[in-house]
């Protein structure tokens, strides 16, 4: 088979794919795993082969990424059970006032985004964020919109989150400066969400609170303090970065291999330093606040039980990567992109752009497009700081035009009580525009680092 065959059977596979789940309502993991198998057949792949990198794909990836997630999860889940995300938010908005309670929103959504899935983030903050609007008379929708964007951001772009912790290890991207660069380009999205959210929303779209919604304090003596969440949350990832820090130094020359750099490594390393802030949390979140060891089991268990899904569409997505790489097709898809001149990064957006607006999961959208970017990384090298950057560029083509086939979408129109055509003209916009601003932020990046 000639290499443009090669590339039509990626492109027909890539279809295929859409079809199975789309069409035939097929669970993204089957989908992956059979428009893998029809990839390596239609390629010419002895099965045994296939066989062998469905098992490969699979063990590779889960082996660097299922650890992350599930320690992440119940991080997540603490952090939600413990009331510390309405602690953050309760102490922003004391601090910066009423007036000011939608960038208090957005800071929150930033930080708690980190540990939490988006739609827990979401609905946990839903009492407060009705409240304030409550009782400044305000839009429900100019405290939601700082908050959902900056969920929404920092979600994508920032581990331990599952989707930026797969893409970068089915990579192998270092989690340090997929931390650091997400981190650096999360900010100024979330102030682009921010100043939507204020100078358009507040102006235009006025969402009454729900008649149905029955306001009420619950209280606030038992939250955690504003510092311990901050602490909780700051401990991976300051660790993950010494971690990537020492390791830059080393490789510099600036300082020597010790048993304090191994040290700072270990602890640094992805899973040890989650580990450790889960364990710090039962303590801070947990126990120091009455939390039972039976409280404490109930929860982790509860946070394990969206993981098994998690993980079996990131494993899909390594076999579809595996089958790229082992049948060859890797390397067309390679020479053909550095035939045409096309930044991987920019492959890399457009792959999951189109992905994640076809289907609606950027979940989906980063595994797929990290199997397509990954055997041209593997026959094309790339240093770590790029690597990382071509996962935030497909990070960033996963927020792209969130609309009807995503559930994001009907969580924001449902939960605000706004219409379709409110919602279209509001988050598909601005997730858009966010897509494409985090798109010109990863070209910028990649230009100033080597």
């Amino acid at each position: 088979m000639g290499d443009l065959g090669m590339i039509l059977v990626v492109v027909l596979g890539i279809a295929f794919l859409l079809f199975l789940v789309l069409k035939c309502k097929l669970h993204a993991f089957i989908g992956l795993l059979i428009a893998s198998i029809g990839v390596g057949i239609v390629v010419g792949m002895p099965l045994s082969d296939i066989s062998a990198s469905i098992q490969n794909g699979m063990g590779s990836t889960l082996g660097s990424v299922a650890i992350v997630v599930g320690l992440g999860a119940v991080f997540g889940q603490l952090l939600e059970e413990s009331g510390g995300a309405q602690s953050l938010a309760s102490a922003m908005i004391k601090r910066l006032g009423n007036e000011r309670a939608p960038l208090a929103f957005a800071i929150t959504g930033f930080i708690v985004a980190i540990p939490v899935f988006f739609d827990v983030g979401f609905i946990i903050m839903l009492p407060l964020i009705f409240a304030v609007a409550s009782k400044t008379k305000r839009s429900v929708a100019t405290f939601a919109f700082p908050l959902i964007t900056a969920l929404c951001i920092t979600n994508a772009f920032v581990p331990p989150t599952p989707g930026p912790v797969a893409t970068a290890g089915a990579l192998e991207a270092n989690m340090g400066y997929v931390i650091l660069f997400g981190l650096i380009i999360s900010v100024p999205l979330v102030i682009i969400g921010y100043l939507y959210s204020i100078k358009y929303i507040d102006r235009k779209v006025f969402i009454p609170v729900p008649e149905h919604v029955v306001l009420e304090d619950k209280g606030k003596e038992n939250l955690p303090s504003f510092a311990s969440v901050i602490m909780v949350i700051a401990v991976p990832i300051i660790l993950i970065l010494s971690n990537t820090g020492a390791d830059a130094l080393i490789k510099s020359s600036i300082i020597q291999e010790s048993v304090f750099t191994q040290i700072i490594k270990f602890l640094g390393t992805s899973y040890i330093a989650l580990l450790i802030a889960v364990l710090l949390s039962f303590y801070v979140l947990g126990k120091r606040r009455g939390f039972h060891k039976e409280d404490l089991l109930e929860i982790s268990s509860k946070a394990f039980l969206p993981v098994g899904l998690i993980m079996l569409v990131t494993g899909a997505g390594g076999i579809f990567k595996q089958v790229l790489l082992d049948s060859g097709v890797g390397d067309v898809i390679a020479s053909m992109v550095k035939e045409f001149g096309l930044p991987v990064i920019l492959l890399g957006y457009i792959v999951a752009a189109f992905i994640r607006v076809s289907q609606g999961s950027g979940m989906v959208a980063m595994i797929t497009a990290a199997g397509i970017v990954n055997p041209i990384i593997a026959v094309s090298p790339v240093s770590e700081m790029q690597k990382a950057l071509i996962v935030l560029a497909i990070a960033a083509g996963s927020v792209m035009a969130s609309h009807v086939n995503d559930s994001g979408f009907w969580l924001v129109c449902k939960y605000l009580n706004m219409t379709e055509g409110q919602t279209l003209k509001t988050w598909t916009f601005i997730t858009t525009i966010l897509s494409l601003c985090a798109l010109v932020l990863v070209g910028i990046l990649s230009l100033i680092v080597a």
